[in-house]
């Protein structure tokens, strides 16, 4: 019966109902170690104080961070162009702004705690 064969050329196993690509062993072992070194990358920057300056850590760490999402999204959430009939890119749009967005507010309440909080005496210690 040849006409019941599946005609997806042998990428059945690949890409699934919507077009999404499956999970394999090897996808989520290359996302794991991609998320594990970009975590102990900025982690050393500021335990080492390698860069020597907070605001250039900062924003490394922001990049390391932004890139880390961008990981999580292929590796572990199949987020590609052609998944789900284009709907995927437009999540991986709102996502990148709803990051950019909470990062820049982090940001901008961090600085001004900063500035406008008290400052200490190196003496002085809250009871």
């Amino acid at each position: 019966m040849s006409g019941s064969q599946n005609h997806s050329g042998g990428h059945g196993a690949e890409r699934g109902e919507h077009g999404a690509s499956h999970a394999t062993l090897r996808g989520y072992l290359t996302g794991f170690v991609l998320a594990a070194i970009l975590t102990a990358i900025p982690f050393w920057l500021v335990m080492a104080d390698v860069l020597g300056n907070a605001t250039t850590t900062a924003i490394v760490i922001m990049v390391f961070a932004a890139v880390q999402i961008v990981v999580h999204m292929i590796y572990f959430l199949h987020m590609d162009s052609r998944s789900e009939g284009g709907w995927t890119m437009m999540a991986l749009i709102f996502t990148i702004v709803i990051v950019v967005i909470a990062l820049s507010g982090s940001l901008w309440v961090m600085y001004h705690l900063n500035v406008n909080m008290m400052p200490m005496a190196p003496g002085d210690h809250p009871m």
